[in-house]
């Protein structure tokens, strides 16, 4: 009898898993069909000014601008007119702003809608690297404005730090030289690694046990959290917006040599889940989850399940931000036992002594852009009013806020005051940078690396960056790459079919539904959907920006 009820339970856990693949294949498929099938949902909204407002960018009436509120402003306002930063930049420009909203995490099905409308506000805020076929194609279909012209004539802010940047300016341009939007920019080297593995140091304490560096050692932490600290899920990372997310900028991947992405070995680019390494990472990340080291329900976890895994002790160890992460769960896990300690853990290794090939590192430049419709009819306003958040000005108030509300001068450093650090409100830091600054997240400015030396009080979130940022990524992570419309056509359509694969096998592959030695067949499949061809169109554009980075650097002065 113990015998057919140990069968029965090993049927219902291999109808779980089938369950949880075709959820999250179900969850994969709608996101990439948004394009096809868009929300027809949509919201507006519109400020109001006072009369007597000033400034030279005015424009009689107002102008719109489209964009999605961000998610620690609308924890606390619902749309943008009551934000302070957005009611300052307006009166500071003297441009009056309509907004249009689209609904919280619908905006790629929103944008499909709006551009299909043929209705288009002036602004629109959105990650024009994503649409089909790259920006040049968006220009090209009438939707959004070539800049060139434009920004020549009426944004002498981003111009002059354009030109003291060529690397950045070869990065904001398609590969037919087209400016398309005004750039978010990180402007410092320190502000690109804020993420990496968290780890309970009172735990590992307890048990005896170093913080992990090998594979090995990661593999006796957590088990030792599973057997002695009762943990469900010791190691937990998030599962959406795509399975394996939280662990693509390095974690446990990186310590086989790979990433789960593109990226450049010696100047050549490589496709991570064809190479060897990839399989070595399943057969990995199969085992710990037989032995139950990792969230069983990884492939759909998101960053409110992670927190509370966290923050409830049903796991000992995530992969997240040193602000969202660290800065979040410490201080609640303190209030109900102040022996709680979380560290950062450097990415791990295979073998002691290595330094991590990969980690999480962003681009320099943001995803996300503030294009202008092509059939704007305030091209001059609304250029000027974006422009603005790259002058010396516009970069205070974009980084720091209001002078005397948000932040104050001390000894030519802006220092946010406790609005900001000790809201009166109980705002946590970043729902109060998010109401005064958009320092924390997108926008037309370029990011201060003092923000993050504030916004980072404790000592374990300054330690988290400067551990996270020991590795070798800057080597291997590709820039920005412009494309031409057609490669951008091309790559999008042979990327959209590979991932599908790689998320299909690597699930089937990790919760034990195929074998190990299906990795082989796998890659064939992979191959067969031409992606040397997508790693070709890489190549060509890695190139070319190499080559441009040469000139520049020719040409630059002495």
């Amino acid at each position: 009898m113990k015998r057919k009820g140990s069968r029965r339970s090993a049927v219902w856990e291999w109808m779980a898993c089938i369950a949880l693949l075709m959820l999250v294949l179900s969850a994969c498929d709608r996101a990439e069909r948004t394009a096809q099938e868009p929300s027809t949902e949509q919201s507006a909204e519109s400020t109001s000014m006072p009369s007597d407002s000033k400034g030279s960018f005015h424009s009689e009436g107002k102008l719109t601008y489209w964009a999605e509120l961000n998610g620690n402003a609308a924890g606390i306002k619902t749309t943008f007119n009551q934000v302070p930063f957005f009611q300052e930049w307006q009166r500071r420009t003297g441009v009056q702003l309509t907004f249009i909203q689209p609904p919280a995490n619908q905006a790629k099905e929103a944008i499909n809608v709006l551009l299909a409308s043929g209705e288009l506000p002036d602004m629109m805020e959105y990650e024009w690297i994503n649409y089909p076929g790259g920006p040049e194609k968006a220009i090209n279909d009438g939707y959004i404005l070539r800049l060139n012209e434009a920004i020549d004539r009426y944004a002498p802010n981003l111009k002059r730090y354009l030109q003291d940047h060529p690397d950045i300016d070869m990065q904001i341009r398609t590969a037919g030289g087209s400016y398309y939007a005004f750039p978010f920019i990180q402007g410092d080297d320190k502000l690109r690694t804020y993420q990496g593995p968290i780890i309970r140091k009172d735990w590992l304490d307890e048990l005896g046990l170093d913080v992990p560096v090998t594979i090995d050692d990661w593999h006796t932490v957590l088990q030792a959290f599973k057997d002695k600290k009762g943990a469900q899920a010791p190691l937990t990372f998030l599962g959406v917006p795509n399975p394996l997310f939280g662990i693509e900028g390095g974690g446990f991947i990186g310590a086989f040599g790979i990433k789960k992405d593109f990226y450049q070995e010696d100047g050549k680019v490589k496709f991570g889940p064809v190479e060897p390494g990839y399989k070595d990472f399943l057969t990995l990340f199969r085992k710990w989850y037989e032995e139950g080291l990792i969230d069983r329900n990884f492939a759909t976890v998101d960053s409110e399940t992670q927190d509370t895994s966290m923050i409830l002790s049903r796991s000992g160890t995530g992969i997240w931000n040193a602000g969202a992460g660290i800065g979040t769960w410490l201080p609640v896990m303190k209030s109900k036992d102040p022996s709680v300690e979380l560290v950062p853990a450097p990415y791990p290794v295979l073998h002691q002594g290595e330094r991590p090939k990969f980690g999480q590192l962003a681009p320099a430049i943001g995803s996300s852009g503030v294009a202008i419709s092509a059939k704007s009819k305030h091209v001059e306003e609304a250029v000027k009013m974006l422009d603005y958040g790259y002058g010396t000005e516009g970069h205070l108030l974009f980084n720091f806020g209001i002078e005397g509300v948000s932040y104050v001068m001390k000894d030519g450093y802006p220092a946010y005051t406790d609005a900001i650090l000790h809201n009166p409100d109980k705002l946590a830091p970043s729902q109060a940078l998010a109401m005064y600054t958009r320092a924390s997240y997108f926008g037309p400015f370029v990011q201060d690396v003092r923000y993050m030396e504030q916004y980072y009080s404790l000592p374990e979130q300054k330690e988290a960056v400067r551990v996270w940022s020991d590795t070798d990524a800057v080597l291997h992570t590709l820039p920005a790459l412009p494309t031409t419309e057609k490669e951008s056509t091309e790559l999008s359509v042979i990327k959209q079919e590979v991932n599908q694969v790689v998320t299909e096998m690597s699930l089937k592959i990790i919760m034990g539904m195929e074998p190990v030695s299906a990795f082989d067949e796998y890659v064939k499949k992979i191959r067969l959907l031409d992606i040397q061809r997508a790693i070709d169109i890489q190549q060509q554009a890695l190139d070319r920006y190499r080559a441009s980075v040469s000139k520049s650097d020719v040409n630059s002065p002495r």
